[in-house]
């Protein structure tokens, strides 16, 4: 809606004059200015709303006795424009036609109501919604990433962290932005002892909420793994066991996952979206193409505590039998499943729920 200075060209009416001598005259006119003689004076909206309703589409203008408080329902009801005298401060006007984005009852505008975009959002497959969020945020800063699909009407959204190298970042700007937000920990029963430390100073150091231990099936593990050695033998299996399963049966209630992957990571991860669809869930990677420049000034600049194996050249974290350190100029994955090809536990490629053994 525009803010018009005085006074307005246009056929001019009071609000008091009868519907039918409004629509006779509308109907020969491109523009009408409607006039308000008192601020409660409510027929002024209801000939708005009739006049669209009923299909007239030139252009409408509120005048005299109207307050920037009835802004948006001024513009809801139909109208373009306000005159306004000469002088007068515009900025209340557009801080309340700007304060609110959401309305819940269809109107003579064109706003779509909060039950109509949720239904739509509900209709969208993972594939329509990761196009949409690509194209309206896949470029945007982390923080912009997360806050649109937090937007999405009813899109249930969880977080996966490691508690690892890097995890502080990503769960800094989750806290910032939703610090409810489920957080999901797979908790190996392998974690080196440091790292579940970590998690305890990390949680309690940014706020988060709903920090969810996931656990493998115990009958899984007494069948599978009754020595805690299976990684000696069958890397993949106890991958699967530990990571891969749990995570399927604790994100199975969710339409999207939160992940700190980042393309600078691994060779394997170059060609990481912002917005990708595994197995028919949405995945966000908000931090997939900052550097680790960029991940460690945002470590020092919100004085986040750091993993206390980094120090020691660990800087991709899982569990102890499969970590090692870095040398100097290896990639950060590198220290995970040394001297073994395996690059990846599973959890990022694919298959939500695959066979025990």
């Amino acid at each position: 809606m525009r803010l018009l200075e005085p006074t307005v060209p246009g056929l001019r009416l009071p609000v008091s004059t009868p519907l039918d001598e409004v629509e006779a005259a509308a109907g020969s006119a491109d523009s009408l200015v409607l006039e308000f003689g008192a601020f409660r004076d409510g027929r002024g909206f209801s000939l708005a709303s009739i006049l669209r309703e009923r299909g007239w589409t030139g252009r409408l203008v509120a005048a005299g006795h109207v307050l920037p408080d009835q802004a948006r329902h001024l513009k809801r009801s139909g109208f373009d424009a306000v005159e306004r005298p000469a002088g007068d401060d515009a900025g209340p006007w557009e801080r309340m036609l700007a304060a609110f984005d959401v309305a819940y009852q269809p109107a003579a505008d064109e706003t779509v109501p909060a039950w109509r975009r949720r239904a739509a959002e509900a209709r969208h497959d993972p594939e329509t919604l990761a196009a949409r969020l690509s194209a309206e945020a896949g470029e945007a800063e982390p923080l912009d990433v997360l806050r649109a699909a937090f937007a999405v009407p009813g899109l249930k959204i969880a977080a996966l962290s490691s508690f690892g190298a890097e995890a502080a970042v990503l769960l800094d700007l989750i806290a910032r932005t939703r610090p409810d937000t489920p957080v999901l920990f797979l908790e190996t029963g392998q974690h080196f002892l440091q790292t579940l430390q970590y998690r305890r100073t990390l949680t309690e150091r940014l706020g988060l909420t709903d920090v969810r231990l996931v656990v493998p099936d115990a009958g899984e593990r007494a069948d599978l793994d009754p020595k805690d050695d299976l990684w000696r033998s069958d890397a993949d299996a106890c991958c699967n066991l530990r990571k891969v399963r749990p995570l399927a049966r604790a994100s199975a209630g969710f339409d999207a996952l939160i992940t700190g992957r980042k393309r600078y990571q691994a060779g394997t991860r170059q060609a990481l979206e912002v917005f990708e669809v595994l197995d028919g869930q949405l995945r966000i990677n908000p931090l997939a193409g900052w550097s680790a420049e960029q991940i460690e000034d945002h470590a020092v600049a919100r004085d986040l505590p750091r993993h206390p194996l980094v120090s020691q050249g660990y800087l991709s974290i899982g569990c102890w039998p499969c970590t090692s350190a870095v040398a100097e100029g290896q990639d950060a994955r590198s220290g995970r499943w040394s001297g073994v090809d395996k690059t990846e536990c599973g959890i990022h490629l694919g298959g939500r729920l695959v066979p025990a053994v």
